[in-house]
């Protein structure tokens, strides 16, 4: 099996000259000091009572605002080559709210890390609405904005993060903010972040930017078995959460059947969101078992899943868990991104490993090692099977606010804690700075 355990007495091969090794974190769950920005959709579904497991909020979080030169120095520290961080667009549209990330772009380069940041992730503005095509707009004039601030020291730009995830979770299940449930009739929400990311790719290129990427959610879709049923509710599933996000990117179409349930001048929107791409970004966590629908609600990974969608989510067997539930499965990333290779063949830009990691309490957190040591072994044998990857970044540096979860699942590399703030790396923090360390030297900054 991919992850077995007499690997780790191996070293980690040896990857290209020029490869990135980061880690990535978002706006909302570190940054806190709510009150010196507007609200954004979280701030308003996490003040409803049951939304957010815990009850928590993000306004303090890591307090990151506040603390981002202590984050910088545990940057400069672990020795990774790039930091991906995410832009509030609420704190942009604040008083002063660039000042915050121009001040940590020059910290980030002091410190020979460079700045690679997401221009959204999940923390839409209050006001705004993404079943309204006008946002798609009013988020390539943000982009303007943004990259006209710090697009002198910043080359390295990442549009949208997980639109598959914010479409499902945030307006067809309901479970992430905004808090909409409507189900299929949430794909004007996927159209309108595509477009988005189009009008923002076309933004940045206007501001002379050449390093462009998303960073869009994947994992193989396993049938629950080879019947019929089975076979077809995968291949639907697969279609929603991968092919829906990466063909329109990457092949500037629908699948086949999804471009008439979009709204608008959908041909002329797909020109603009088949905007080339300098890299692709992958977030990886698991693959999904899925077979037909079995008639009620099911409780799959912590969301609920309802009766009425045309698959169920099945649990793998015979693999770990992490402390989030969430299948441990390696051998997932090498079969993705071979199948993606196969798929778009030159159409596939090169591939960066934009997320990756797990959910484990403790300090001493030799399963979370484990996890990450056999992904970037996996994420080897795609390289050595042909697949042009260009880089990999842990997610997260600190341990943060989880979203729905709240402060109850913990992803960093750092641990936090969240009434003293003190941070304390983990051992998995000193195993991915060995790691650094084992590579051939790499470009800084």
């Amino acid at each position: 099996m991919a992850n077995d355990p007499r690997d780790a007495v191996h070293p980690i091969p040896q990857f290209p000259a020029g490869f990135l090794w980061g880690v990535s974190t978002s706006a909302h769950q570190i940054e806190g000091a709510a009150d010196r920005r507007e609200p954004s959709v979280w701030d308003t579904f996490s003040a409803e009572p049951g939304r957010v497991k815990d009850g928590s909020t993000a306004a303090v979080a890591c307090d990151h605002y506040h603390r981002h030169t202590e984050d910088v120095a545990l940057l400069k520290d672990l020795g990774v080559d790039a930091y991906r961080f995410s832009i509030s667009w609420p704190r942009v549209n604040s008083p002063g709210g660039l000042d915050f990330y121009d001040a940590l772009v020059d910290e980030l380069l002091a410190a020979g890390v460079r700045p690679v940041p997401t221009l959204f992730h999940w923390d839409l503005p209050a006001h705004l609405d993404w079943l309204e095509r006008d946002t798609a707009s009013l988020f390539a004039e943000y982009a303007a904005t943004v990259v006209d601030r710090l697009g002198d020291r910043v080359s390295k730009w990442i549009t949208l993060n997980e639109p598959a995830e914010h479409t499902l979770l945030g307006h067809a299940l309901g479970t992430h903010a905004p808090g909409k449930q409507l189900l299929f009739d949430a794909l004007p929400v996927a159209h309108h972040q595509l477009l988005a990311h189009g009008l923002a790719v076309r933004a940045l290129r206007a501001a002379g930017v050449t390093d462009i990427g998303v960073a869009n959610s994947h994992g193989p879709t396993w049938p629950a078995s080879r019947e019929p049923a089975d076979l077809e509710a995968a291949g639907f599933y697969d279609l929603l959460l991968n092919r829906l996000f990466a063909e329109p990117l990457l092949l500037g179409e629908y699948p086949e059947g999804i471009g008439e349930l979009m709204p608008g001048d959908v041909a002329a929107d797909l020109k603009i969101i088949g905007e080339p791409l300098d890299w692709y970004g992958v977030n990886y966590y698991a693959p999904t078992r899925v077979g037909a629908p079995q008639g009620t609600e099911i409780e799959f990974g912590g969301i609920t899943m309802p009766a009425e969608l045309p698959f169920s989510v099945r649990e793998i067997e015979g693999v770990p868990v992490t402390d989030f539930g969430w299948p441990v499965v390696p051998e997932g990333l090498t079969e993705l991104l071979t199948t993606f290779k196969d798929r778009y063949g030159d159409r596939l830009p090169p591939v960066v490993i934009t997320e990756n990691g797990c959910s484990y309490d403790g300090l001493d957190d030799q399963d979370r090692i484990a996890y990450l040591d056999a992904h970037v072994r996996a994420l080897h044998r795609a390289l050595e099977a042909g697949v042009d990857v260009r880089g990999y970044f842990v997610w997260s540096l600190l341990d943060n606010f989880e979203w729905a979860e709240g402060y109850a699942r913990r992803f960093g590399l750092v641990h936090v804690d969240y009434a003293s703030q003190t941070r304390t790396p983990k051992a998995s923090y000193q195993w991915y700075r060995d790691v650094l360390r084992s590579q051939a030297p790499r470009a800084r900054g």
